[in-house]
């Protein structure tokens, strides 16, 4: 059977038309797996915040510092050892053997640390961050690197302020989410509720990078493509693996009043917010260890209540 040029044309435009109708059907379908592996991601985690809380009789901190160390910040008061929550939750998501690789008594930044520090733990990473899954240098604000640390895609839920924009020592006083720097939350301090206490979301390097490992002290957080995130600026240390929901008390208006609330993937997101990979939204894992899935266009008073846990807001059904 001989086959004319015109015949020839007729069938590679007809495959072209089908790879072009095929084509976002495998993309929505390979977004669909991602997603679905990022939730049981977060859903692992809550599983393992609850057996932390069985062992040590409350639940992690979002990570732990010396404040009346001399080797501290006088700005922010971190200080060592530095380690946060996922470094802490090691032994509850099978990571013994790199549980034991830390010293726990000397800084999570400390050279000796540097080989566990930059371990690359999938459970901790979101499919959908695409090519951002390697060891990021933390810097402070003049690009001198301070430490190497393994990349994480969730991060902890400081509540509606930023307490890391205050010169205090004590966290407790500003911060009303569930894990901040040197917390010891336990269930009965959620009065609003473990099913409607926002504890980890998603934050993707897209805007700026976070960690499981740690807060280096003078470190400074910055977006990854500023052309990207124009308004959001340089922020500290805590938030590489901390972020707040606003209103924040520093971020008023002076003229309105008016304070921002930032829902996940608000084009007005900091790297001090959620921010995911995901269109239309994030993952979260709420107290009681579900992971659900939050509309950028969420109720914005309804997400600064998610973001709190002990102000008494009725959140009901979001």
């Amino acid at each position: 059977m001989v086959f004319t040029l015109i015949e020839l044309l007729v069938v590679i435009a007809i495959i072209g038309v089908l790879v072009g109708v095929l084509l976002p059907a495998v993309q929505q379908a390979r977004e669909a797996a991602r997603r679905t592996q990022c939730q049981s991601n977060l859903k692992q985690l809550g599983i393992a915040f609850h057996n932390y809380h069985d062992a040590h009789a409350t639940f992690p901190p979002s990570y732990v510092a010396d404040t009346s160390s001399p080797a501290r910040d006088p700005v922010t008061f971190d200080g060592p050892p530095g380690f946060a929550w996922g470094a802490l939750l090691l032994p509850q998501v099978d990571q013994s053997p790199l549980y034991q690789q830390f010293n726990f008594s000397r800084p999570c930044w400390d050279p000796s640390q540097a080989v566990a520090a930059q371990t690359t733990l999938p459970l901790f990473l979101c499919p959908s961050d695409v090519g951002r899954s390697g060891p990021f240098d933390v810097k402070d604000a003049s690009g001198t690197t301070l430490a190497r640390f393994a990349r994480s895609s969730y991060v902890a839920n400081a509540g509606q302020d930023e307490p890391w924009g205050y010169t205090t020592a004590n966290y407790a006083t500003i911060a009303d989410g569930p894990m901040y720097r040197n917390s010891r939350m336990r269930p009965a301090d959620v009065i609003d509720g473990l099913s409607n206490t926002v504890f980890l979301g998603e934050h993707s390097g897209i805007l700026s990078n976070k960690t499981w490992v740690g807060v280096v002290p003078g470190a400074a957080v910055c977006a990854n493509d500023p052309t990207l995130f124009p308004i959001t600026q340089c922020d500290h240390a805590a938030t590489l693996v901390n972020v707040h929901s606003g209103p924040a008390i520093d971020e008023i208006d002076p003229i309105t009043g008016f304070a921002p609330i930032h829902p996940p993937n608000s084009p007005l997101s900091h790297v001090c917010q959620m921010y995911s990979g995901h269109s239309g939204g994030a993952f979260v894992l709420l107290g009681d260890g579900s992971a659900r899935f939050i509309s950028q266009f969420i109720h914005q008073p309804t997400w600064a209540a998610l973001s709190s846990r002990s102000k008494g807001e009725v959140v009901g059904e979001f």
